[in-house]
């Protein structure tokens, strides 16, 4: 188990470990230089980030074991992983992501996996899809409040970009609710951080008139401030709905995204 654990978790990590199975706990390492030349540093603390990789590289080698068929493992019948990114940086993110779905590619077990973690949920999904021709999306659908299984090929996976599709959408048929400011909001808020803006409203197009942009932020900032609850939707009024796509319609423009995520239906 040592081995396996290490193939995976020397990927990740500096430090070692020595799992005392008898006394039923794990002792951590660190090389580190000294004066005198490179020295192991025994029954170090690691940080948070590092213990969830160690949990990860001791599940991932189980995973390997119950893949190669071991007979200590051949009791399992299901793998289920519940939200399983925490404390990570984006990089081992990715590496945890390739790794599992690697391991589960050949696997013939039956796996459940849920996450609210976007990078990670892309990831799995591009290395996995090509190995299922039966992948779905489950759904909520507010307006008949029902659930909904349809075919990932026509959802977003990015959730800027869901939430973007489902702006255009209301906009579109008209159906906007109190809420649907707070969702833009959200989006403008991590465009002005990704692209280094101080503030969301440098993310609306500038037109000639300035007093636009000092009312669309304004607006922008009274509503999304009004703790409107999705489960209890109020319907803009239409002056409220006119401005709405103003705003929308700027960012859309000033922001290119592929057009066909608002043209299917």
């Amino acid at each position: 188990m040592d081995t396996r654990i290490r193939g995976f978790l020397r990927i990740h990590a500096d430090f070692d470990f020595t799992i005392y199975y008898d006394e039923g706990y794990v002792s951590f390492s660190r090389d580190v230089q000294s004066r005198t030349g490179e020295e192991t540093v025994t029954g170090i603390k690691i940080s948070r980030g590092e213990e969830n990789l160690f949990i990860w590289c001791f599940f991932l080698a189980i995973v390997q074991l119950v893949n190669d068929e071991a007979l200590s493992y051949d009791w399992v019948k299901y793998i289920y992983i519940d939200d399983p990114i925490s404390s990570l940086d984006d990089n081992n993110v990715v590496a945890l992501a390739c790794q599992l779905s690697a391991l589960l590619k050949d696997c013939k077990i039956k796996t459940a996996i849920s996450t609210h973690h976007t990078l990670f949920f892309n990831v799995m999904y591009n290395e996995l899809r090509k190995e299922s021709t039966a992948s779905r999306f489950l759904s909520f659908d507010k307006e008949t409040s029902k659930y909904i299984v349809k075919a990932t090929g026509d959802t977003p996976f990015f959730h800027h970009v869901a939430l973007l599709k489902e702006l255009k959408k209301v906009a579109d048929n008209g159906k906007i609710y109190t809420y649907h400011f707070n969702v833009l909001r959200n989006v403008l808020e991590k465009t002005a951080a990704f692209h280094g803006f101080d503030n969301f409203s440098d993310c609306i197009k500038r037109e000639d008139d300035d007093l636009d942009d000092v009312l669309f932020a304004r607006m922008v900032n009274l509503l999304s401030h009004g703790n409107h609850s999705i489960f209890n939707p109020l319907e803009m009024v239409e002056d409220n709905k006119e401005i709405f796509r103003n705003i929308l319609n700027r960012f859309l423009e000033n922001y290119k995204f592929n057009d066909k995520l608002f043209t299917e239906r």
